[in-house]
Formats: structure tokens, sequence, C-alpha cells
């Protein structure tokens, strides 16, 4: 399963983008969809997570309200939606995707992920 990023780009502040995750080689029927970001200066850290049903999902903290995951399997496709953005939201996003993990609100998102994406890079700046 490959898994390519796009959408990113420049964006001004308060201003939106979606990124698109598209999978190929494979399904992304039955497995959890994570999106990450590496900002300057940063390890890569969890953003927003969906189960492979899309019954659950989790955001951190600091996108909640902000940020929308979703999926759509007809496409085999998922989506981060980024509302709101602040200049501090600039970094390379990653989706991942992972069999055995299981997104749940009450659990921070697992930087294990089985399959990852080389990366969209969003800045946020005037």
């Amino acid at each position: 399963l490959q898994l390519v990023e796009s959408g990113g780009g420049l964006v001004q502040p308060e201003g939106s983008l979606t990124l698109t995750c598209t999978a190929s080689g494979g399904s992304l029927d039955y497995l959890t969809i994570a999106w990450f970001r590496q900002v300057p200066g940063k390890q890569r850290e969890g953003v927003a997570c969906m189960s492979f049903a899309g019954g659950s999902t989790r955001y951190e903290d600091f996108v909640k309200g902000r940020f929308t995951v979703s999926r759509d399997k007809s496409k085999n496709t998922a989506y981060l939606r980024l509302n709101s953005l602040k200049p501090e939201d600039t970094g390379v996003y990653y989706c991942g995707a992972d069999a055995l993990y299981y997104c749940s609100g009450s659990v921070p998102i697992s930087p294990d992920m089985d399959y990852w994406g080389k990366g969209t890079l969003v800045i946020v700046s005037t």
C-alpha cells in the first residue's frame, strides 16, 4: 500500500486548506487513518485520526474545532480539512494508516503506523 499526500501550499492566517491522502496498491477500507505533522524544530506529532469504520475520531487539542478528518472509501482516499490556520500550523503534514491501531477519542494518537506517505508542506504566512 502506498500513500500520497497532496493539497499543501501557502495560505494566509485564518485561511483554509484541504489535504488529501490517496492510497494505491491496496485498500484503506479496514485501516485506521491518521494525520501527523512535523513543524520546524519539533518532532512529528499526531494531529487527528479516524477509525476504519469512520465511527471514532480523535483530534489533538491544538487543532480541535479547526481541523476535520474524513474518508471516502469509494475513492480510497482520506482528507484533512484545515480551517482557521495559524502560523504555528506551518509544517509538513503526513498521513499514516494502520491495520491494528484503533483510533479512540480518549487515547493519544499512536506514532506507529504500518504505512506512511512522504508528506505535503503547509505554510501559513502573510
